[in-house]
């Protein structure tokens, strides 16, 4: 049998290509931007969470093309590359800087992980992610398979909290005054559910299969 006919649990499609490459880059980008915290409207927020929750819809898109399985290992994946990016980060700040060939001390100051925070999100994203994945299949397997936009508000809705909740506490709690902590935690929630709002949409990207 021909290499390109040989059959596959499972078959790859652009949609599930686009969903996997999109959900691990919005992870590692909003890694990378909660080293920030910004002020918005007074309420002090890290800056990954202006990207983050896409990720939760990205998720979807892969649990409806790809089914629960697969969708957990991209969830424990993401999670390895953040962690593996964090340690590369690391190893190249102990690095010595050769300023005569362009090299920047600068770049050791951004871009050198605040494990704490790192930790933070890593355990965060995991765990909610992995929430929204039971979420998201109890409703389709007990409550209905129509109404796509109403599994990623479903999902979201019990997952965005609970990485917020986690992300603030693990990261910041004992490090900054408990109002500032909870600040955090409420700005997190209330940007996260408006970002889920407009993200609904992507949903409808991709064939649903049933594995």
């Amino acid at each position: 049998m021909e290499p390109d006919k040989i059959k596959t649990p499972f078959s790859f499609n652009k949609a599930a290509i686009i969903a996997i490459a999109a959900y691990i880059g919005v992870q590692m980008i909003a890694d990378i931007s909660s080293l920030q915290i910004v002020s918005i409207f007074g309420l002090a927020l890290d800056a990954g969470t202006f990207v983050y929750p896409i990720s939760f819809t990205l998720r979807d898109i892969a649990h409806k093309i790809l089914g629960k399985e697969h969708t957990k290992t991209l969830i424990y994946s993401a999670a390895g590359i953040n962690l593996f990016m964090a340690g590369y980060f690391f190893f190249v700040s102990v690095l010595p800087v050769d300023l005569s060939a362009g090299g920047s001390e600068n770049w050791i100051k951004v871009l050198t992980p605040v494990w704490r925070i790192t930790i933070a999100s890593i355990i965060a994203e995991l765990c909610s992610e992995l929430i929204d994945t039971e979420i998201y299949s109890w409703w389709v397997e007990k409550i209905t398979r129509k109404h796509l936009w109403a599994r990623v508000l479903i999902s979201n809705g019990v997952s965005v909290p609970v990485d917020s909740l986690l992300f603030a506490f693990i990261a910041f709690y004992g490090m900054i005054p408990l109002p500032a902590v909870w600040e955090i935690f409420i700005g997190n929630v209330v940007i996260k559910y408006l970002v889920t709002l407009v993200s609904v949409p992507l949903i409808y990207l991709g064939k649903e299969t049933e594995l």
